[in-house]
């Protein structure tokens, strides 16, 4: 699911920015900065992850920007509950799944009226923390241009983390991240004819 530049020399321009990105935080390692997790793989709990992070920072004082995108109006126990914390600022794409609107051009308008709220929050030194919900499905299916997001994920405050979750994550992505975890699916309820469960799925 990963997506490849195919023009070699925009490939090696775009692999340069992000190895020098990586070898100055690499230098200063023993500096407390912000730190980028990636959660990506097959597997069920990249979301649940993301948002037990925004526990964590919750619990410590934190203030937190969250950016759902392809959630659309499928109301969940967790909106409910970090909606009404006061140090949360929670944004839906308005669009559902890109398999219920199946128009392409109405997703990729839904992805860039997400995508302007995250970079607000990307840009914000008083958000300690941004959870960038399934981003990687608007980068795979191209609803959203990766060198943008690259560069605004590159260009965030410094003392800011940021936690990016989804399918097929590239390997631009991977290679930027501080942090990546691979969810690898063994075995799920849904496939053994068991619905989406509350408390567990929404």
């Amino acid at each position: 699911m990963a997506k490849t530049i195919k023009d070699p020399d925009q490939h090696k321009q775009r692999m340069q920015a992000i190895k020098s990105h990586v070898d100055k935080r690499i230098a200063k390692a023993q500096e407390d900065k912000g730190t980028f997790v990636l959660l990506t793989g097959n597997g069920k709990g990249k979301s649940s992850s993301a948002l037990g992070m925004v526990a964590r920072a919750l619990g410590h004082g934190m203030k937190v920007g969250v950016v759902q995108f392809l959630k659309g109006e499928w109301n969940t126990g967790e909106i409910d509950f970090f909606k009404q914390q006061e140090n949360v600022q929670w944004e839906i794409m308005p669009a559902g799944f890109t398999w219920e609107t199946q128009n392409r051009e109405s997703d990729i308008i839904s992805s860039m009226q997400a995508w302007k709220k995250a970079e607000i929050m990307l840009t914000d030194p008083s958000i300690d923390l941004v959870v960038l919900d399934e981003l990687t499905y608007l980068l795979h299916y191209e609803y959203l241009n990766e060198d943008d997001v690259l560069k605004a994920l590159m260009q965030r405050p410094d003392y800011q983390h940021l936690v990016v979750t989804g399918r097929g994550a590239s390997d631009p992505l991977i290679e930027l991240a501080d942090t990546v975890s691979e969810i690898k699916e063994i075995k799920h309820a849904f496939k053994r004819g068991i619905k989406a469960q509350k408390g567990l799925e929404f």
